[in-house]
């Protein structure tokens, strides 16, 4: 009774707390819970006021009780996402019980007819109701637990089935044993013209932000780990369901200009059960694709095994629960180095130097081992009938020795670790009208690739057929650790007779960021057998290219300095926002929400004297052509600050509004839109890098080659240097011929990227088909980019005049908030949930997109580096994007085969755009996505460049004492379509493929056990 006593004040200071604030409650608080409302009305349709409606969990029997208002409606608000036995009690009628699937971040619309009767009877059920959403006015697809369990996925990475959702695209799983998409491991999502930066995603309510990491390329992150993982962010296992919302989500999401997928656990019930499974492939069930065949490219060896159970039940029934899961991925692939005279290497007697070399010695095939073992527990405590705790544990260790094969030995491996650790405390108090959602949560991000062979000096070689080989270490050692502990309370309180349903909430996270970006920690020395002037060092005093013949390197790479940033960030929030029902068929939903953070940038930072003073004195007085155009591009007093220039946004007020009408009174047919202003956040390993340029810079040092005598901006060479020994390096570094340190300078009044999206669409129920068409819309804007002020266009309008600054630099770099993105488009959504009538049942849905991608003050989306030589030269153009495609899922039980379920999964799209041209500019015929890859037949003539059916079958065998077994065989691009990408500026019109967007087919063979 203490414990319970305790949580329930420690619930009224929260409150408290919020209200003494004088701010809404909880703006982190993502919806993990769905929800029913309704109307209680006689057989005549008159309301019932004080009605009595009780939802039950069956699963845990867990109880909620409202009272209908004078306009009989009713809300049970922060219903767990599970089957519900509702039912609607009121002296003198007679009651009724309908069982709903209360699906997560859903309104369930629930409606009682009662009926007179003289007794009160036991309520009578009178419909199985399933989760069919008319009324919401955003645009989601919720992934339902039958879909997570039976739809095929080529990994468990529940990402994977975000692609049923209309626009989203999600990055493949590659086997990767072809040899044309060797390293790729990323798995992101996105949507709406813009990068998988601009995501996030909820669990429990938890944010997976990736606050640090996105690659200096910019283009990926969004979540913990996934820009630089082939692993998944969570058991799948553990996640009930989920839905994702591309469009007019409401004012309790934040830190995501673009799409968020909000989940939930599963928890125990009343009742022991779990299940194991165990997925298998290896090389011989995975298909050789025709660029590796046409390459008499061998395959090597794969395994991988994808195992993991769960376990869920009462410790006391009807009270504590508990549910616990682990998943294990476990991964071995051969990569082949093969640095031979058929794959480039000069023939022997070409350069005599070469043959010196033991590439024969390095090549072979080499195992690249990938480890991932994922934990999840949860404990859930209902206290009374007005309030529930729950206890959540995470987490995620991975190892990954990968990034060799090919041209680069195995020497170059990185070992690639990963960890993450959640643990979340919920606690809920409902009352009346009024609930209250409280969570605290505790986040660590670990992400550190490192050497998996150091202290070997690496060795480039630029073949004239090929490139290129590398033999020694991997060059940088890297660390990122980011913690966060959060707060966050919400409330939501019914009023006006069940018109409003008002929710608010404040939250506070207190973060810090560690950072080690030991770049360049080995030296790279670069061998070719002729060098330009430009790259050798000796311009202009050399006029044609240098004979090094590999005897010697032209040039070595190093950094040093003090590679480590600590730092604190604080991000508080906060929302309100109103449900409101003016009648029964019209919904509005008006909501705003703001956003702060202490230190998403460095606005204390301070530009250090020497760079001050340098660009001043040849602003005034240029000296070279770098000087001049360094003076015409950059205005120095919009970025070099004392540490008070750059002032923190307080501005990040974000209105969002939508509606759903529905026009007729079961609301079959409702007409919906909205409007939103979404803000989202910078990587702050971006912003590091204006203080690490300079702490640990990055110098090139030039060598003469052997036959001729150093220039000014030269050494002669003397194999000593090739080595990691720090005091022969930086005997380098300070002899005089080494490059300037390269310089950044963020804007004083950089911006938050941020946009505004907005929709208008349809939805009709036929039956139990729910079809909607939708036309989307985002803007994005203030994309942070960055550009060279002392480069220029060639005078031919090709890229770029590329010239050394001096005057101890060697590049200046800027930002501007100019990337913009354009996107319109047509979604339709076809969906029938999965539904059993006696022995058989079927469910399927299919999406359908067509549209539009632009940007402008930037080459690619999302890539902050896309700008040579600055941003102004990228006026609105189309996106290297996909213009159509079409997801269709099914799942159905065999007819006249008992226990056998087939499922699969199509994909079709017209595949990528590529830019046409060379030089990135319209001067050198250059058309950004001008090429469309060719469309291949497939259902349609002519139709499509990207075609993908996945298949599985399980077949379940009869149960024995409750339990059941079942096998399954899926079948990834079952019919072996190749799927080709092309090189990134194509000067052909029917140029060869690149790669390939999706591996060959792949079959995988598994067995599950239920229990």
């Amino acid at each position: 009774m203490r414990a319970q006593s305790l949580l329930c004040r420690l619930g009224l200071v929260v409150a408290s707390v919020t209200a003494l604030a004088g701010l809404p409650s909880g703006a982190a608080a993502q919806t993990s819970t769905g929800s029913i409302r309704g109307y209680v009305t006689d057989s005549g349709g008159a309301p019932i006021a004080g009605a009595r409606v009780v939802a039950v969990n069956v699963q845990t029997t867990a109880q909620r009780e409202v009272a209908t208002q004078s306009n009989g409606s009713y809300a049970i608000l922060g219903l767990v996402p599970a089957q519900y036995d509702v039912t609607a009690r009121q002296i003198g009628m007679a009651s009724q019980k309908v069982r709903v699937r209360v699906l997560i971040a859903e309104v369930f619309p629930l409606s009682f007819k009662l009926g007179a009767s003289a007794v009160q009877l036991e309520a009578v059920t009178i419909a199985v109701a399933g989760g069919i959403q008319t009324r919401t006015s955003e645009v989601g697809t919720s992934i339902t637990p039958q879909q997570m369990s039976q739809l095929p996925t080529a990994s468990r990475n529940f990402f994977d089935l975000a692609a049923l959702a209309p626009g989203v695209t999600v990055a493949p799983d590659f086997v990767n044993l072809g040899s044309s998409n060797a390293g790729v491991t990323d798995r992101t999502f996105s949507y709406g013209g813009q990068g998988p930066g601009q995501v996030n995603v909820f669990i429990d309510g938890a944010s997976l932000k990736n606050d640090l990491t996105g690659g200096e390329s910019g283009i990926h992150g969004g979540t913990f780990g996934q820009d630089a993982s082939r692993g998944n962010p969570f058991p799948r296992s553990a996640i009930q369901e989920y839905r994702v919302l591309t469009q007019n989500y409401k004012a309790e999401y934040q830190q995501s200009s673009g799409p968020v997928i909000v989940a939930t656990t599963k928890s125990g019930s009343n009742v022991w059960s779990g299940d194991a499974f165990f997925n298998y492939q290896n090389k011989d069930l995975v298909a050789q694709d025709s660029i590796s065949r046409a390459s008499n490219f061998t395959k090597p060896d794969f395994t991988r095994y994808l195992g993991g159970f769960s376990v869920g039940g009462p410790l006391i029934k009807d009270r504590l629960f508990f549910f616990g899961s682990y998943e294990g991925n476990y991964q071995n692939r051969d990569a082949l180095v093969n640095i031979t005279q058929k794959t480039g290497l000069p023939a022997p007697g070409t350069f005599p130097a070469l043959d010196t070399v033991s590439f024969a010695n390095q090549n072979g095939n080499f195992t690249s081992p990938f480890r991932e073992t994922l934990v999840f527990g949860k404990l859930n405590y209902t206290v009374n009938s007005k309030s529930t705790v729950e206890l959540s544990f995470n987490d995620r260790h991975e190892t990954d020795v990968r990034d060799f094969g090919g041209f680069s030995v195995f020497q170059n491996a990185i070992d690639h670790g990963e960890d993450a650790t959640t643990t979340i405390f919920k606690y809920n108090y409902f009352t009346g009208p009024w609930l209250n959602e409280a969570n605290f949560s505790y986040e660590h991000f670990n992400q550190n690739p490192s050497l998996d062979t150091p202290n070997l000096p690496q060795r480039w070689y630029g073949f004239p057929t090929a490139c290129c080989a590398t033999l020694g270490s991997n060059l940088s050692v890297q660390d990122f650790t980011q913690k966060r502990v959060a707060l966050r309370d919400d409330i939501t309180y019914t009023a006006g007779g069940g018109v409003h349903v008002l929710k608010g909430g404040v939250s506070t996270a207190f973060l810090t960021y560690d950072i080690s970006k030991a770049n360049y920690l080995i030296p790279q020395f670069f061998f070719l057998g002729n060098v330009f002037p430009s790259d050798a060092g000796c311009a202009p005093t050399c006029t044609g290219p240098e004979a090094y013949n590999f005897r010697s390197p032209f040039q070595v790479v190093w950094a040093y300095g003090n590679p480590v940033v600590n730092t604190n960030n604080t991000q508080v929030g906060a929302y309100l926002q109103d449900d409101w029902t003016p009648t029964p068929r019209l919904t509005i939903n008006l909501g705003i929400r703001w956003d702060f953070e202490s230190h998403m940038y460095n606005y204390d930072y301070v530009t250090p004297t020497d760079v001050r003073d340098t660009i001043h004195t040849y602003d005034l007085a240029p000296v070279t052509k770098a000087d001049s155009l360094v003076k015409s591009q950059l205005d120095t007093t919009q970025y070099f600050t004392n540490g008070t220039q750059r002032k923190k946004f307080y501005g990040a007020f974000q209105p969002r509004i939508g509606f759903s009408y529905a026009l007729d009174a079961e609301s079959k047919t409702v007409i919906f839109g909205g409007w939103g202003l979404y803000y989202d956040r910078t990587y702050f390993d971006i912003s590091v890098d204006e203080m690490l340029k300079l702490s640990r810079p990055q110098y090139t040092v030039h060598f003469a080659d052997p036959d001729s005598t150093p220039t000014s901006g030269q050494l002669a060479w003397q194999n000593s240097y090739l080595t990691t020994d720090t005091t022969i390096l930086k005997s380098l570094i300070t002899s005089g011929k080494a490059s300037g340190r390269e310089v950044w300078l963020i804007a004083n009044d950089v911006k938050i990227p941020k946009s505004s999206q907005f929709n208008i669409g349809v939805r009709h129920l036929f039956g139990d088909v729910l079809v909607s068409a939708t036309y989307v819309g985002v803007r994005s804007w203030d994309g942070l980019v960055f550009n060279w002020a002392n480069h220029a266009l060639n005078p031919n309008g090709s890229c770029c005049f590329n010239s050394d600054y001096g005057h101890g630099f060697s590049s200046i770099l800027y930002t501007t908030n100019s990337a913009k993105t354009w996107y319109d488009a047509l979604q339709i959504e076809v969906n029938r949930p999965y539904k059993r009538t006696g022995n058989w049942g079927w469910g399927g849905g299919v999406s359908y997109t067509s549209g539009a991608r632009s940007l402008s003050g930037s080459n690619a989306v999302g890539d902050v580096f896309s700008t040579n030589p600055n941003s102004a030269l990228y006026p609105k153009h189309p996106a290297e994007d996909e213009k159509s495609r079409i997801v269709a899922n099914w799942t159905m039980d065999v007819p006249f085969a008992a226990g056998v379920q087939f499922s699969g999964i199509i994909t079709a799209g017209t595949g990528p755009r590529s830019n046409f041209g060379g030089g990135n500019f319209p001067a050198t015929g250059f058309v950004p996505g001008g090429f469309t890859p060719p469309q291949y037949p497939f259902i349609f003539p002519g139709a499509w460049a990207y075609r993908e059916v996945d298949l599985r079958l399980r077949k379940d065998f009869p149960s024995f004492s409750g339990t059941t077994l079942g096998v399954t065989l899926a079948v990834f691009n079952a019919f072996n379509f190749n799927n080709f990408s092309y090189p990134d500026n194509i000067n052909s019109p029917n140029p060869a493929p690149s790669g390939l967007l999706s591996d060959p087919r792949r079959t995988e063979l598994g067995v599950e056990y239920h229990f």
